[in-house]
């Protein structure tokens, strides 16, 4: 059962999350998101997954966090390990 995912390109992935184009730029930029994946050419591509994280990253945002706190939120989460917390 392979479900293949659908990829996006930049243009697309910042209209379906409600930002500009040159706001997703500056998230990938800065660090805040990676490209699902980037092609022969070049051609940055996104997921549905991706789409999700630049709402999220939108909507934090929209609500008072900075852009450099919520890259360190990513981070925490992403070098914290079960177990790891006291």
């Amino acid at each position: 059962m392979s479900q293949e995912k659908k990829l996006i390109s930049i243009g697309t992935a910042a209209k379906k999350a409600g930002i500009s184009r040159q706001s997703l730029q500056y998230y990938l930029m800065v660090g805040l998101l990676k490209p699902t994946e980037t092609t022969e050419t070049g051609r940055r591509m996104f997921d549905q997954e991706a789409i999700e994280r630049i709402k999220l990253i939108k909507k934090l945002n929209g609500s008072g966090y900075p852009l450099r706190a919520i890259r360190e939120l990513f981070m925490e989460g992403r070098t914290k390990t079960k177990g790891s917390e006291k």
